[in-house]
């Protein structure tokens, strides 16, 4: 299930409140270099420049049980891993992945 989806943004300080009017909320972590959103069960997210992933485009991110098999699962199926399995903080791992096209796609799991 996608929950989380993450948006680069040039400016944070310029698209928060445009985000925190989309989403009728204020956002649930502050800081320089991520923003971040609930609503509804939803977990939008702004980073700066694209972060160190240096995305481009907002990535959706699939909340699996067991990143490792999920990731080698659609490695085997044809995807290409992007950015392997890391910790981004209390336990949250995450990864990410391209499809035959080069489509980002996310995966994250939380402990």
């Amino acid at each position: 299930m996608i929950k989380t989806v993450l948006h680069p943004v040039s400016d944070l300080a310029a698209a928060k409140p445009v985000y925190a009017a989309l989403l009728g909320t204020a956002p649930q972590t502050d800081s320089t270099f991520y923003v971040g959103f609930e609503a509804d069960g939803q977990q939008i997210g702004l980073v700066p420049g694209g972060g160190p992933q240096a995305m481009t485009a907002p990535v959706a991110y699939w909340h699996v049980p067991d990143i490792e098999a999920r990731l080698a699962e659609v490695v085997a199926a044809g995807a290409t891993v992007k950015e392997g399995v890391k910790d981004v903080g209390g336990g949250r791992l995450v990864a990410t992945v391209t499809d035959p096209d080069g489509n980002v796609l996310g995966l994250l799991q939380d402990n």
